[in-house]
């Protein structure tokens, strides 16, 4: 895992191929694995950073989109291939993440939306929780935001 090479582009420069190994990662993860219908293709998609790392075949392996808000920087979509878990790809991407948000939107105070479940993936990056826990898309999440 350390020889990963990161993509980050705005939507306008991924390929077809990109757009589609994003889209296809996306719905595996968070519509098929999580069971949860909803409109994964969003606007968000049009004026996001994204960034991802494939394997040897150019299928994603882990992936997040970064947007601005009104209120500052948030990111989503969060996902490591199932087959690719439990090797630390998780904190690599969010790590990834954070560089890209310091370099490009620098000072900016960033905000997520986290699933429940997965808090603990963000707490020693210094999120913290923001607000009492709420359902979105039938999955239970909180606001967490960086100190």
């Amino acid at each position: 895992m350390d020889r990963l090479q990161w993509t980050v582009k705005n939507f306008h420069q991924l390929t077809g191929k990109e757009v589609y190994e994003i889209y296809k990662a996306r719905v595996d993860v968070f519509v098929v694995e999580q069971e949860c219908p909803y409109h994964e293709v969003d606007p968000y998609d049009l004026f996001s950073l994204h960034v991802f790392t494939t394997d040897e075949d150019g299928a994603i392996i882990a992936y997040a989109r970064i947007f601005e808000m009104d209120d500052g920087v948030s990111f989503g979509r969060v996902l490591v291939r199932e087959d690719c878990r439990g090797k630390g790809l998780a904190q690599l991407l969010v790590a990834k993440v954070l560089r890209v948000i310091k370099k490009r939107f620098a000072n900016m105070p960033v905000a997520i939306e986290a699933q429940e479940y997965i808090q603990s993936l963000y707490t020693p990056f210094g999120f913290e929780p923001a607000s009492e826990i709420f359902v979105l898309d039938g999955i239970p999440h909180v606001r967490m935001e960086k100190k």
